[in-house]
């Protein structure tokens, strides 16, 4: 194989996992003008079109999604040589693709990024914020980060954090405005702020225990979100009755009086956040260390003590 022939293969493959050529040419270090030609190049040296290009989106076509399951397996095989062999050296080098909730990527990756970019300078980490519950496997990433009851089946899960306590809250405001609940069938009479789950666009039904009854509620209000941000933001600015993590900054916001829990004798907590990929007979070296900054081990819990 002539070396031209390989960067295209190595080009189409990173157009493929990226979903995005501006994304590729980034991670290849060209620009995007330059990485559509060798894509253009490709195209007409197998004679079939690899891609289906949109302003918003690129996917594979029929024949490209046969070329991209052909040698994607080929890539990782090399990739993974290439790191075990850094390993061997004492230093790793390529890239990581992560698909992460927004409470992980708040509370457990983002106080780790330096530490980890200073053990491991060459490693590259593709962080994907995602709210959604996004197939990883089909997502061409290397791991996922979920709470515990929502991981894909056959994966291997590393827990790394306790379990997650689920509190509603509202802002002072809209209780002085349209009272207190105090039984979770109270929710039915309030604006809420509702979760939308994106693997089948169901919205959550709000769950709640007490002295081991369960209730779950499926409420109505002036917003449906994916993402925390979102949900936390409208409870400030007083639209309705949200339900979150306590854990995903809205303690903070309640011991500041911006927030007020309801309901609190009808706490429920959920599965902690687990880091979970594929059921593979070897874990990459790259997501080894990575899971072991994130759980504070070997080099990493000797910078945090330091």
């Amino acid at each position: 194989m002539r070396g031209s022939d390989f960067a295209e293969l190595k080009a189409f493959v990173a157009v493929v996992e990226r979903q995005s050529f501006a994304r590729a040419a980034e991670h290849l270090g060209v620009s995007p003008s330059a990485l559509s030609q060798t894509i253009r190049q490709l195209e007409r040296r197998i004679g079939a079109r690899l891609l289906n290009r949109t302003t918003r989106s690129v996917a594979t076509s029929a024949s490209g999604e046969l070329l991209y399951r052909r040698i994607a397996p080929l890539f990782r095989e090399l990739a993974g040589a290439v790191a075990e062999a850094s390993e061997s050296t004492g230093q790793m080098s390529g890239t990581l693709r992560i698909n992460t909730l927004g409470i992980a990527a708040r509370s457990v990756i983002g106080p780790r990024l330096s530490r980890f970019h200073q053990a491991h300078p060459d490693v590259v980490l593709d962080i994907v914020v995602d709210d959604a519950l996004t197939d990883i496997v089909h997502g061409r990433f290397d791991a996922g980060i979920r709470v515990g009851g929502q991981l894909e089946k056959d994966m291997i899960a590393v827990r790394l954090t306790p379990d997650l306590k689920m509190v509603a809250v509202a802002a002072p405001e809209y209780l002085t405005r349209c009272g207190t609940p105090t039984s979770p069938a109270d929710l039915h009479q309030h604006a809420c702020i509702n979760w939308r789950l994106q693997a089948d666009g169901r919205q959550y039904r709000w769950e709640f225990k007490k002295r081991g009854q369960r209730l779950d509620v499926a409420v109505e209000g002036p917003v449906v979100t994916n993402h925390a941000d979102i949900g936390i933001a409208a409870a400030l600015g007083g639209l309705g009755i949200a339900y979150h993590f306590e854990q995903d900054g809205v303690a903070e916001h309640i011991a500041q009086g911006r927030l007020v829990q309801v309901l609190a004798d009808w706490t429920v907590s959920r599965p902690g956040l687990f880091l979970y990929y594929p059921n593979r007979q070897h874990r990459p070296a790259l997501l080894g260390a990575l899971i072991d900054c994130l759980l504070d081990k070997g080099v990493f819990a000797e910078v945090q003590e330091a």
